[in-house]
């Protein structure tokens, strides 16, 4: 049967993706029985052919298979909170000095998790159940399903949505083992798809005992499971060495708890504004208090207060303009990413922009350079991010905005501060828009900066910020030797 791709996808809205048919034809076989089961249905959009070769790929492998769920599988438990009661977890939200952080499925994939909601410690459920255990394999199981994550140093004790299935197993080998072949294309192909190819819609721990696993050799198992616990434990350093940079920073600048600065202004959200302070801006959320106590807090306290805009901090501001995008298929183009996955070593559902069609946008806007602090600019405003040296030369979409630092001797600081509590309230003060949220690269340019009265502890913060990219850029060669080997040594060794 022939399965016909998306040859192309056009839209009315200015943002037109258009995606380029690859060769050769994907086809299978399907047997009758199959499409009995099917309803008897004959379109090949039925079957995902991908996943029903990818699933042939590992039962005819050179190592057989295991289950991964049940008496004779690698699993020991697998569980969310609440599952085995059927019951939803009842949530209490709150500020966040009267509860805990509350995290979504959507974060657990982020290399530095930062939560956005506060759940209150009177919430009728078990804290301690949400609690995440080192060690630990994790599985969305809704909405997007599919994405997968271990639990190291940094996600250990966070309380996590019942949205997320805890898997632990029965060697410790296996943790890394698997974490690996999900995270490939076939894993990742067979986790999300059904015995026909169907794409599935929600995962329960049971559906897990449907899984085939390739039975590779014990060695093999410990080899890959070394280099992912490795990859996490260099995570894990190069977060804490951003802990250690924004601490610094804190101290240097005197800066009390973000929650004080909130405290400012009357008990009800209503304030003075001068004329001579408007900016002409009449939007409320431009003139929060804690906004302006943050600048004249750092006016008292820094040896200058200057802006993103100035030369001595950035070389230039870069937000690219709207255009229609051609994909290709992987190895045919850049990588190309959005705002919601730049929290992510190596993210998922990653596009292929053709070269062909926009080497000139490439060049000029698109393409990422090391060092280089991203802004999200629409939609969710103020994720940061440092581009490390594995993303040299990916491309990103318009709705994030580069600062391209003045140095090297910059760039980390010009990270800690714009990726802390401060800095995130000075970015978010410029949005604008009644629907989707905005700013703009001339916002950006105004953001304040404040440079440090110690010019030594100035620079070790910014090593600290550099070198905690090293580190993740070590965590992504170990994953990618790890996905190397599970390819080639194991789903598909000779």
């Amino acid at each position: 049967m022939v399965a016909g791709n998306l040859a192309h996808k056009m839209n009315t809205a200015p943002e037109i993706e258009v995606h380029i048919p690859e060769s050769p034809i994907k086809w299978c076989s399907v047997s009758l029985s199959d499409m009995i089961s099917r309803g008897k249905r004959l379109e090949a959009s039925v079957f995902d052919v991908e996943a029903k070769q990818a699933r042939e790929s590992v039962y005819k492998g050179k190592y057989g298979t295991v289950i991964l769920y049940g008496d004779s599988g690698l699993i020991e438990t697998a569980y969310y909170p609440g599952w085995m009661q059927r019951s939803r977890l009842k949530r209490i939200w709150c500020d966040k000095p009267y509860g805990e952080g509350f995290y979504l499925p959507s974060q657990m994939t982020d290399l530095y998790p930062v939560p956005e909601k506060h759940i209150s410690r009177l919430a009728d459920c078990d804290m301690d159940e949400l609690r995440l255990k080192e060690n630990t394999l994790l599985l969305t199981r809704s909405g997007t399903i599919g994405n997968i994550s271990y639990v190291s140093r940094t996600l250990a004790g966070r309380v996590f949505s019942d949205d997320v299935i805890r898997v632990t197993f029965k060697k410790e080998y296996d943790l890394g083992y698997v974490y690996t072949y999900l995270k490939s294309k076939v894993g990742s192909l067979i986790l999300q798809t059904n015995g026909y190819g169907s794409v599935i819609t929600h995962v329960e721990p049971d559906h897990l005992s449907e899984i085939p696993v390739p039975d590779a050799p014990v060695e093999l198992r410990q080899r890959i499971h070394n280099l992912i616990a490795r990859s996490y434990a260099l995570r894990d350093e190069s977060n804490e060495m951003i802990d250690k940079a924004t601490g610094l920073l804190i101290a240097e600048l005197h800066l009390p708890a973000i929650h004080e600065f909130q405290k400012v202004g009357a008990p009800v959200s209503t304030f003075d504004v001068k004329l001579s302070n408007m900016n002409l801006r009449l939007d409320a959320s431009y003139h929060v208090p804690a906004a302006d106590a943050i600048v004249a807090h750092l006016k008292e306290n820094a040896a200058e207060l200057t802006t993103v805009g100035d030369s001595q901090i950035s070389r230039s501001v870069i937000l690219p303009g709207r255009f229609k995008r051609v994909y290709v298929q992987e190895g045919y183009g850049r990588i190309f990413i959005g705002g919601k996955q730049l929290g992510e070593l190596d993210p998922s559902n990653k596009k292929y922009l053709s070269n062909v069609h926009h080497s000139d946008r490439i060049a000029q806007q698109l393409e990422l350079k090391e060092n280089m602090t991203l802004i999200t600019c629409s939609g969710t405003i103020g994720r940061v991010a440092l581009v490390g040296k594995h993303w040299e030369g990916w491309t990103a979409n318009q709705h994030i905005i580069r600062v391209v630092p003045a140095n090297k001797e910059i760039a980390g600081y010009l990270y800690i501060f714009l990726t802390s509590d401060y800095g995130r309230t000075l970015i978010t003060r410029y949005t604008y828009g009644s629907v989707v949220d905005e700013i703009d690269d001339d916002h950006v340019r105004q953001i304040p900066i404040p440079l440090l009265r110690n010019q030594e502890m100035q620079q070790q913060i910014n090593s600290l910020a550099l070198e905690s990219n090293v580190r993740r850029y070590e965590a992504y060669k170990l994953e990618q030797e790890a996905l190397r080997i599970m390819n080639e040594e194991v789903i598909f060794a000779k």
